[in-house]
């Protein structure tokens, strides 16, 4: 995974220039700022920082953590601010800083966790926020004629896309797509508040974190 999107940086944005989502899109660039508003923020899997951009701005401040270097260097170029700050780290290890933060953003990070690891992945990043902190997922909805392909899933339940990069490489990637209950079951026992937000391609789960 983490070959691959370093591999793919140059062309990373390109999934959103695709013309059926663009008002979905322009929906979401103004939703996402006003719910992180005066925030701190913790984004998992900033990759080029094509979120960052438009929620930064509203934010108190924002440490974005992404594995990849090449990504980095990008959403580094793209939110030049003294409040952003960006660095290459492990979804898995995500850092615990004092004081900690009141909010947690992840685009398109949901979809590619290991069914095996969501509990896992939720505990390390409840861990990097404060009690009742806010949490936003992003994601996209499989759309028939606009998403790729799903494989067979594997004995854990998780499907798999081939993509193809410009320079002909073919990568396997790991790709769910959660139903509502699949979203709301993996949170029941740490989140409060939970609202799912549905368009036409993307999801967006938020909820509040566990008072102490």
């Amino acid at each position: 995974m983490q070959d691959y999107y370093a591999a793919r940086a140059t062309e990373y944005d390109r999934i959103y220039l695709k013309p059926e989502r663009q008002a979905d899109l322009r929906r979401i660039e103004q939703w996402l700022p006003e719910v992180l508003a005066d925030r701190s923020v913790l984004e998992v899997a900033c990759g080029t920082g094509y979120w960052t951009q438009f929620f930064a701005r509203r934010s108190r401040r924002v440490l974005g953590i992404d594995s990849a270097q090449e990504t980095l260097e990008i959403a580094q170029s793209r939110t030049p601010s003294s409040k952003v700050a960006f660095r290459r780290g492990d979804a898995y290890a995500l850092p615990i800083e004092m004081p900690r933060f009141d909010a947690a953003f992840a685009g398109f990070w949901w979809s590619h966790i290991p069914l095996t690891r969501i509990a896992e992945f939720l505990r390390g990043l409840h861990a990097a926020l404060e009690p009742g902190a806010t949490v936003v997922f992003l994601d996209n909805r499989y759309v028939d004629g606009s998403s790729t392909p799903l494989s067979e899933p594997d004995p854990d339940g998780n499907t798999y896309q081939n993509r193809s990069l410009a320079d002909g490489s073919t990568h396997r990637i790991l790709k769910n797509f959660p139903s509502r209950d699949g979203l709301f079951g993996a949170i029941a026992s740490v989140a409060q508040n939970p609202r799912l937000h549905q368009w036409d391609h993307y999801w967006a789960l938020e909820y509040r974190t566990t008072p102490a």
